[in-house]
């Protein structure tokens, strides 16, 4: 398992988003050299946990749980047999583009030693927008990365430090449940009987998600 790339992204005004500056930070592309990784404080206030990654809109992106986005190249490469284009590392937007990993089978609380010392743990999967249609241009965008489930992981950070591309990436903890980022995005978009069944990945599971878990089963039972 190996990180392909590192991608950052800066802030670029563009006509797809509907954010009242037109600004977005998800064109990401690959960098060189060594990263800095850190947790960036809370949602809302903080934005990317790599430095120089450009998060424009914390209300909805960045902070403590979703400090860094990661996407297996295996699914660039299922996207790119399907939509017949090129897919570089970074065209979802994400910053860690990484090789014989199951991004998005991980179990949630799952985590991940990249390179050395950094220290990265599974919260949530990645819900798309209408930034991302717009970034994407395919059209039905969104309706298509919902339909495949296949969303890659955000991830908190537990341990900072530096990474770069071609550094290795080993899975040192895997928590005893079942909840896979897979089945925590099926449950938020399209499967919502499933919201109970993510109550098991506890506190590890975004707090908005374990939040709205729990209203759900309050209100149906599980």
């Amino acid at each position: 398992m190996q990180l392909l790339s590192v991608n950052l992204g800066q802030a670029t005004a563009v006509p797809y988003t509907d954010q009242p500056d037109g600004l977005t930070g998800i064109d990401k592309r690959p960098v060189d050299g060594p990263i800095r990784v850190a947790a960036p404080g809370p949602k809302g206030v903080g934005g990317s946990g790599l430095a120089g990654d450009a998060i424009c809109h914390t209300r909805h992106h960045g902070g403590a749980h979703q400090a860094v986005y990661a996407v297996a190249r295996e699914d660039l490469d299922d996207w790119e047999r399907e939509l017949g284009r090129t897919l570089a590392n970074g065209a979802f937007g994400e910053n860690l583009t990484t090789s014989g990993l199951d991004v998005s089978g991980a179990l949630i609380g799952e985590r991940w030693r990249v390179g050395g010392e950094v220290v990265l743990e599974v919260t949530s999967g990645r819900i798309p927008c209408r930034t991302f249609q717009g970034h994407m241009g395919e059209k039905g965008w969104v309706r298509r990365f919902t339909e495949k489930a296949a969303p890659g992981a955000y991830l908190r950070v537990i341990t900072p430090g530096e990474i770069q591309a071609g550094d290795p990436v080993e899975i040192v903890h895997r928590p005893d449940h079942e909840v896979t980022v897979a089945l925590s995005f099926r449950a938020g978009t399209t499967h919502r009987e499933l919201l109970p069944r993510l109550l098991a990945a506890g506190e590890a599971l975004h707090p908005e998600e374990l939040a709205t878990a729990r209203r759900y089963a309050e209100k149906y039972g599980s």
